[in-house]
Protein backbone atom coordinates (compact mmCIF):
# COMPACT_ATOMS: atom_id res chain seq x y z
CA UNK A 1 0.00 0.00 0.00
CA UNK A 2 1.40 3.40 -0.96
CA UNK A 3 1.86 6.19 1.56
CA UNK A 4 0.67 9.70 0.67
CA UNK A 5 1.70 12.68 2.83
CA UNK A 6 0.12 16.14 2.72
CA UNK A 7 1.04 19.61 3.84
CA UNK A 8 -1.54 22.00 5.31
CA UNK A 9 -2.33 24.35 2.43
CA UNK A 10 -3.74 21.71 0.04
CA UNK A 11 -6.04 20.43 2.80
CA UNK A 12 -7.19 23.97 3.63
CA UNK A 13 -7.80 24.83 -0.02
CA UNK A 14 -9.77 21.65 -0.67
CA UNK A 15 -11.84 22.28 2.45
CA UNK A 16 -12.60 25.83 1.33
CA UNK A 17 -14.24 24.49 -1.85
CA UNK A 18 -15.90 21.50 -0.13
CA UNK A 19 -13.57 18.95 -1.76
CA UNK A 20 -11.58 17.67 1.22
CA UNK A 21 -12.75 14.12 0.48
CA UNK A 22 -10.96 14.17 -2.90
CA UNK A 23 -7.59 12.92 -1.53
CA UNK A 24 -9.40 10.10 0.27
CA UNK A 25 -11.15 9.13 -2.95
CA UNK A 26 -7.88 9.19 -4.89
CA UNK A 27 -5.46 7.73 -2.34
CA UNK A 28 -7.41 6.25 0.58
CA UNK A 29 -5.44 7.27 3.64
CA UNK A 30 -3.51 10.55 3.89
CA UNK A 31 -0.69 10.99 6.40
CA UNK A 32 0.12 14.33 8.02
CA UNK A 33 2.71 15.36 10.58
CA UNK A 34 1.64 16.92 13.88
CA UNK A 35 2.83 20.36 12.71
CA UNK A 36 0.30 20.24 9.85
CA UNK A 37 -2.49 19.18 12.23
CA UNK A 38 -1.52 22.02 14.57
CA UNK A 39 -1.55 24.55 11.73
CA UNK A 40 -4.90 23.48 10.29
CA UNK A 41 -6.92 22.37 13.31
CA UNK A 42 -5.52 24.21 16.33
CA UNK A 43 -4.18 27.52 15.01
CA UNK A 44 -6.71 27.48 12.17
CA UNK A 45 -9.71 27.06 14.46
CA UNK A 46 -12.78 28.60 12.84
CA UNK A 47 -11.17 28.66 9.40
CA UNK A 48 -11.72 26.34 6.43
CA UNK A 49 -10.28 22.91 7.09
CA UNK A 50 -10.22 23.01 10.87
CA UNK A 51 -13.32 20.97 11.60
CA UNK A 52 -13.02 18.94 8.41
CA UNK A 53 -9.45 17.77 9.06
CA UNK A 54 -10.15 17.13 12.75
CA UNK A 55 -13.06 14.87 11.80
CA UNK A 56 -11.52 13.07 8.83
CA UNK A 57 -10.96 9.48 9.91
CA UNK A 58 -8.88 8.83 6.79
CA UNK A 59 -6.22 11.37 7.85
CA UNK A 60 -3.55 9.80 10.06
CA UNK A 61 -1.40 12.03 12.26
CA UNK A 62 2.27 11.27 12.92
CA UNK A 63 4.88 12.55 15.30
CA UNK A 64 8.03 13.16 13.30
CA UNK A 65 10.79 11.59 15.36
CA UNK A 66 13.75 13.21 13.63
CA UNK A 67 13.27 16.80 14.77
CA UNK A 68 16.96 17.47 14.09
CA UNK A 69 16.34 16.78 10.38
CA UNK A 70 13.28 19.06 10.50
CA UNK A 71 15.35 21.85 12.06
CA UNK A 72 18.14 21.39 9.49
CA UNK A 73 15.66 21.54 6.62
CA UNK A 74 14.03 24.66 8.03
CA UNK A 75 17.38 26.36 8.49
CA UNK A 76 18.67 25.46 5.03
CA UNK A 77 15.49 26.11 3.09
CA UNK A 78 13.42 28.68 4.95
CA UNK A 79 10.38 26.39 4.78
CA UNK A 80 7.85 26.48 7.60
CA UNK A 81 7.53 23.76 10.21
CA UNK A 82 4.58 21.97 8.56
CA UNK A 83 6.25 21.77 5.15
CA UNK A 84 9.51 20.64 6.71
CA UNK A 85 7.84 17.96 8.83
CA UNK A 86 5.82 16.77 5.82
CA UNK A 87 9.00 16.38 3.75
CA UNK A 88 10.82 14.51 6.54
CA UNK A 89 7.74 12.31 7.17
CA UNK A 90 7.51 11.51 3.46
CA UNK A 91 11.17 10.50 3.38
CA UNK A 92 11.07 8.43 6.56
CA UNK A 93 7.89 6.60 5.54
CA UNK A 94 9.01 6.00 1.94
CA UNK A 95 5.95 7.88 0.71
CA UNK A 96 5.08 7.47 -2.94
CA UNK A 97 3.60 10.98 -3.06
CA UNK A 98 3.73 14.22 -1.10
CA UNK A 99 1.10 16.90 -1.69
CA UNK A 100 2.64 20.38 -1.43
CA UNK A 101 1.67 23.76 -2.84
CA UNK A 102 4.86 25.72 -2.05
CA UNK A 103 7.27 25.81 -5.00
CA UNK A 104 10.38 25.80 -2.79
CA UNK A 105 9.03 22.84 -0.83
CA UNK A 106 8.30 20.91 -4.02
CA UNK A 107 11.93 21.34 -5.10
CA UNK A 108 13.29 19.70 -1.93
CA UNK A 109 14.57 16.14 -2.32
CA UNK A 110 12.52 13.52 -0.49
Amino acid sequence: MSVVVSDASPLIALSAVSLLDLPSTLYGTIHIPEAVYEEVVVRGQGRPGSLEVAGAEWIIRHNVADQQAVAQLRNLSGLDEGESEAIILAGSSNASLIILDDRDARRMPK
